[in-house]
């Protein structure tokens, strides 16, 4: 069973980081740059997924996101309100050397930020938007993760149905392949027969949740759906998109959460309103 040492610690995190951008093209999402990561580091989906007790972060995750904070104070990538990160100039030809020099300089600046401002403020103004939503997120996650079995299906049957399917009926069968419900996605002339299963998560969810559950829909339906207030592994990432198998769409909590705001389900957007003068208005009258 993996342990919070199995995890790789924050500086050697930090240049498969710039490794895992260079593979990615030079530019990322945070999924795919952890994901990446993962597989360079060839780290078990036991320690991908270990969770940091009561969060629904993981301590990859966290460590993944220190290393990211360190680069961008040395100016080695930079991060757009959308949440992708890419590599700087400077991070784009850095050497090893200077890749290597990253946790010692970032140590300093660290400390020098601590003298300012309280440390858990750093992580929150370099990570942009990922830490600027994080606190409706993990409020609306531990609120999902609370509720019964029974309750959460019913969430998910609401969201498919404001998605766009049909005939949307909870299940809920044990020992079914975790298959939860079932629906019909129409798009113009065409319909597709749609299983799904919802999972109540605190850690990552593995490879075997997805052959499982693709096994038990196999014959039975066009489409599979996992939904979970968790994480997916990178090695579940793969399963759910693995050559020669049926395909299965995964919506983890980040992304739950970011479709329950924008059907604005229990999640709602305050809009500030501004008022300004137009002088120049009044200098036509």
């Amino acid at each position: 069973m993996a342990t919070k040492a199995d995890v790789p610690k924050v500086q050697d995190l930090i240049p498969p980081t710039v490794q895992a951008l260079r593979s990615l093209g030079g530019s990322g999402t945070l999924h795919e740059i952890n994901d990446e990561i993962a597989s360079l580091l060839e780290l078990d989906e036991s320690v991908q997924g270990l969770s940091m007790g009561d969060s629904h972060d993981t301590w990859f995750g966290y460590r993944c996101r220190w290393a990211r904070t360190y680069l961008k104070w040395m100016e080695l990538v930079e991060n757009s309100e959308r949440g992708v990160w890419a590599l700087t100039q400077v991070g784009a030809h850095a050497s090893r050397d200077l890749i290597g020099s990253v946790w010692k300089e970032a140590k300093k600046v660290a400390s020098q930020k601590s003298e300012k401002e309280p440390k858990a403020d750093i992580v929150a103004q370099d990570e942009g938007v990922e830490a600027e939503l994080g606190d409706w997120k993990d409020q609306t996650l531990e609120i999902m993760k609370r509720m019964p079995p029974e309750t959460f299906e019913r969430l998910c049957q609401r969201v498919l149905r404001e998605a766009g399917f049909s005939q949307v009926v909870v299940t809920g069968r044990s020992g079914d392949g975790g298959i939860d419900g079932s629906g019909v996605l129409r798009i113009n002339l065409i319909s597709f027969q749609t299983l799904f299963q919802c999972k109540r998560y605190k850690d990552a969810v593995g490879s075997d949740v997805v052959r499982d559950f693709r096994g038990a829909m196999i014959g039975r339906a066009d489409k599979g759906l996992i939904i979970t207030t968790g994480r997916f592994t990178a090695q579940a990432q793969k399963e759910a998109t693995r050559d020669g198998a049926p395909a299965i769409e995964l919506i983890d909590g980040d992304e739950l959460c970011d479709i329950l705001r924008e059907m604005r389900l229990g999640v709602s957007v305050k809009v500030v309103e501004t008022t300004s003068v137009d002088g120049d208005f009044f200098a036509r009258i």
